[in-house]
């Protein structure tokens, strides 16, 4: 007996193709820099190519796409995967060329194997900021590919079906949607009456944000505080900071840059990590609203006691190890106990002057490394592989907290762990009042008990995958005779790609990649980035017998 499928699978496949086809757009930015550096522009060239035909063939399918609920899901899981296919074409290109079309720019890339190729695009456009590339640096791969590698970040943050509601008018009908689909749960609030406009509103506070960003960071460079800042590495650094990617053209992050730039980059990533909806209540003249968001309220304060614990640690020389660990050089390691740790050097200055001086750099630290895990950026100010157990289960945690709900961030999210305390709080009171009717409010309003029982049900299933698969990765790794993981590498690497934060710790740390891993391991965690990215639920949803039947 025939299965008829319920879901109209060709107009999904439209939209995807929509999607594809302007993707071809983008491209042409690394394409121009590509050109003016006097590189090859084959590799962008063959992509264009491609977007345009299989984005124009994919449309064909449905001329007048009509989308429910169900063809939206389906919509935005296959765009995710659609696109990372696509924007690993260009790593393919440059690592093999074209043959007498084209001779390979990057040859003996770690690109160049697929397997690769498809995770470092999936992690670019996650803005998860896992890397697999085996040299960072712009002499071996170029301007034009490494800025690729960048602009895969800003532009899967705020989202690729949200930039596509924004632009293409044949969605701004089922544009809601969509944007549900692809942020389920408390995500994003409708700003305007028409749901395209938001997604303009979304996307212009975003681009904003990363011009503003950019200018500062190479105004440090002309006022001499920041020597290697040029206006590349200023964009460059600037488009995977506000998608809260963590992506960057120098192999040691932004430990390559002056404490100047570091404490410039701290602020944007805490935006970054906030709702953007605040930001246009601040513009419309609604301030007083973001000071009594109870979920900005919470982010801010989770971020400054991580901060805080961790500079506490840092300072008192209780968050770095006793010896350097492997993979970090003595000397590097010495200087770190030197400028981090003055506790354990000597007697602490009694100035209060010099004492501030003296705990500068562990505040510095310890405050990017918050900012940046707990928003899932994933940048690093210093290699905390350096840090002490303690000092790396506080980032640990971090990881799991993320961001607020309408950002660019990962993991859970504040909002939620926000309602889990107060509904635990509401039972606790129930329990001593059996009478009471007390709902869970948030922001002055009581939420809906299904809306509850959602957040629930999404941090249980959050937490399930991400110790099943630590299990998996763990076994897997175990079994390969020439890779091995501890129980907290194995952790924090199903933590860094399931909640899209990038770095881990050990073989998987800020100045490490994930190279080493086996193609099953990579395909493992490429699906992990994938489904962190849309939040569990649409995929799992995807792979329900009943979305297709009834």
């Amino acid at each position: 007996m025939a299965v008829r499928i319920r879901v109209d699978y060709r107009a999904s496949l439209s939209l995807v193709g929509g999607v594809l086809k302007y993707l071809s757009v983008p491209l042409l930015i690394p394409l121009a820099v590509a050109a003016a550096a006097g590189e090859s522009t084959a590799p962008y060239l063959a992509t264009v190519a491609l977007t345009v035909a299989l984005g124009t063939a994919l449309e064909r399918l449905a001329p007048d796409p009509d989308i429910g609920p169900r063809e939206g899901f389906l919509m935005v899981g296959a765009t995710w995967l659609a696109v990372a296919v696509v924007g690993a074409v260009p790593y393919l290109v440059a690592a093999h060329g074209l043959g007498p079309l084209a001779a390979p720019t990057t040859p003996g890339s770690t690109l160049g194997d697929p397997a690769n190729a498809l995770f470092e695009s999936m992690s670019g456009f996650t803005t998860t900021g896992a890397t697999v590339l085996g040299e960072i640096s712009v002499e071996k791969h170029g301007r034009g590919l490494l800025l690729w590698r960048q602009l895969t970040q800003w532009l899967g943050g705020m989202g690729i079906v949200v930039l596509a509601v924004a632009i293409l008018p044949e969605l701004s009908v089922g544009g809601a949607q969509l944007m549900d689909a692809e942020a389920p749960g408390p995500g994003i609030e409708k700003l305007t009456p028409r749901i395209a406009e938001t997604a303009r509103v979304l996307w212009g506070v975003y681009l904003g944000f990363t011009v503003l960003e950019a200018v500062l960071l190479y105004g440090l460079h002309v006022a001499g505080m920041a020597p290697n800042m040029d206006v590349y590495n200023a964009v460059a650094h600037a488009l995977t900071t506000m998608p809260t990617g963590g992506f960057s053209p120098e192999a040691r992050s932004i430990e390559a840059f002056s404490a100047a730039v570091q404490w410039v980059v701290i602020p944007f990533m805490v935006a970054a990590g906030t709702n953007f909806a605040l930001f246009w209540r601040v513009i419309t003249g609604e301030r007083e609203r973001v000071l009594r968001d109870a979920e900005f309220r919470a982010y801010l304060g989770a971020m400054g006691v991580l901060a805080a614990v961790g500079a506490g640690l840092l300072f008192s020389g209780a968050g770095l190890l006793d010896a350097a660990p492997a993979g970090i050089d003595p000397d590097r390691f010495a200087g770190y106990v030197a400028a981090i740790a003055p506790g354990r050097v000597g007697p602490l200055p009694a100035e209060p002057l010099a004492l501030l001086a003296g705990a500068e750099p562990a505040v510095r630290h310890a405050a990017f490394q918050a900012a940046s895990i707990m928003t899932t950026t994933g940048y690093a100010s210093v290699d905390f592989n350096a840090w002490s157990a303690p000092a790396q289960y506080l980032l640990l945690f971090a990881m799991f907290v993320g961001g607020s709900a309408g950002s660019t961030g990962g993991a859970v999210k504040v909002v939620r762990w926000l309602v889990i305390l107060k509904s635990i709080r509401r039972e606790l009171f129930t329990t001593a009042h059996p009478d009471a009717v007390r709902p869970v409010r948030l922001g002055g309003r009581a939420l809906d008990e299904r809306a509850i029982r959602g957040i629930y049900a999404f941090t249980l299933l959050y937490l399930v995958i991400f110790f099943v698969a630590t299990g998996l990765l763990f076994l897997g790794a175990a079994a390969a005779p020439d890779r091995s993981l501890s129980v907290l590498e194995a952790m924090s690497a199903v933590a860094a790609t399931l909640g899209n934060v990038g770095p881990g710790f050990g073989a998987v740390g800020p100045m490490n990649s994930y190279l080493g891993f086996s193609p099953a391991g990579k395909a493992f965690m490429i699906l992990l980035m994938w489904v962190g990215r849309l939040e569990i639920l649409p995929v799992l949803v995807l792979l329900t017998p009943e979305y297709w039947r009834r």
